[in-house]
């Protein structure tokens, strides 16, 4: 057997196929998720990782029937849990590579209150977010991410509710690492998919997909192809913020405002533009970044924020290596009869 020195010692080269599971996949013919899939096996290999030390977990949804198609651990859980079975198990198997992968009704509604916190905890796990503005699974109601107006079977006269920004949400509440993707594009998102591993604490990473039976185009007036460059921007460390087939048009700070401007048009040049930086403390800019979008800015995407917090399961190992110095190991027998105890006759 071939092997090579990769991750924790020496294991065997592996493909695509090592991580691909004996299980029919069962989506609608031409959804967004086959594309996620084959983007997620497709990067596993570069991790250097045995497949028993990664995990996938999930919740309800279309997005959730993933950890099926990985021949890796898994654990399909309840709907909006997901998060929580992936913090006890990291921080009982610090070792292991978690993944959640997860859809926006399943993270941002009945699970919402447990994605604001594996933020400010900063766990170390992964976050995909497959975000197709709509209840897909439960045949087409509008969910926390529908645009106003939106027409579905439980808003039959539009949605009068006010979309989540599912970045934004992460951002604000303390998110270290955020990024963003569209399910067709296999060059962008393997890259992210390979950076949010690398990152030490929660990444979370959006990928716009479409559901092409309840909500087919809805992300076509920026990610289809013909209009995909002048409508969005590869956000890049290090580099200006250039957009457009002719590459031609930029971002820059006009005091606190955001604003698109062409290079060459009244003298700006690529030094006037702002130049991405996913590592600044502060995150207004990274907010502001995240929240672009179609008709008057590109949508970014990419690495929007990757920044180095302590992650909550290792101060708890700490934490309880320092109790132990000075305590010692304890007794967990002990513990059960310490303080008032009774004797059932």
């Amino acid at each position: 057997m071939v092997t090579t020195e990769r991750g924790n010692g020496a294991i065997p080269v592996q493909t695509r196929k090592d991580f691909t599971s004996d299980q029919d996949v069962r989506w609608c013919p031409g959804c967004g998720d086959y594309s996620i899939l084959a983007q997620t096996q497709r990067v596993m290999p570069e991790l250097g990782l045995p497949r028993e030390n990664i995990v996938f977990i999930s919740g309800i949804g279309c997005a959730s029937r993933l950890p099926y198609y990985m021949n890796t651990y898994g654990f399909h859980s309840i709907h909006g849990r997901a998060i929580t079975l992936a913090t006890g198990l990291k921080i009982t198997r610090p070792e292991l590579s978690i993944w959640v992968t997860t859809g926006d009704g399943d993270a941002l509604s009945i699970g919402g209150n447990h994605l604001l916190h594996v933020m400010r905890r900063n766990v170390d796990l992964q976050i995909i977010l497959h975000n197709n503005e709509i209840y897909g699974l439960t045949k087409g109601q509008y969910s926390p991410t529908s645009a106003v107006g939106t027409r579905t079977k439980s808003s039959p006269e539009g949605s009068l509710d006010v979309p989540l920004h599912p970045v934004t949400i992460a951002l604000s509440a303390g998110a270290t690492f955020a990024a963003r993707g569209l399910d067709i594009d296999s060059q962008n998102l393997p890259r992210v998919l390979q950076a949010a591993h690398a990152h030490r604490g929660t990444s979370f990473v959006e990928v716009y997909q479409n559901c092409n039976i309840f909500n087919d185009g809805v992300f076509d007036n920026f990610a289809a192809k013909d209009v995909r460059a002048d409508r969005t921007i590869l956000l890049e460390a290090g580099k200006p913020m250039i957009f457009g087939k002719e590459r031609d048009k930029g971002i820059r700070l006009n005091g606190m405002q955001l604003e698109v401007v062409e290079l060459g048009r009244s003298g700006v040049t690529e030094g006037d533009l702002l130049v991405h930086d996913p590592t600044i403390e502060d995150p207004i800019l990274h907010i502001m970044l995240g929240r672009m979008g179609y008709p008057d800015f590109p949508v970014a995407l990419g690495v929007i924020r990757d920044v180095i917090h302590p992650t909550y399961d290792q101060l708890m190992i700490d934490q309880a290596d320092q109790i132990i110095r000075k305590m010692g190991e304890g007794s967990l027998q002990e513990l059960l009869r310490e303080g008032d105890t009774w004797t059932v006759e």
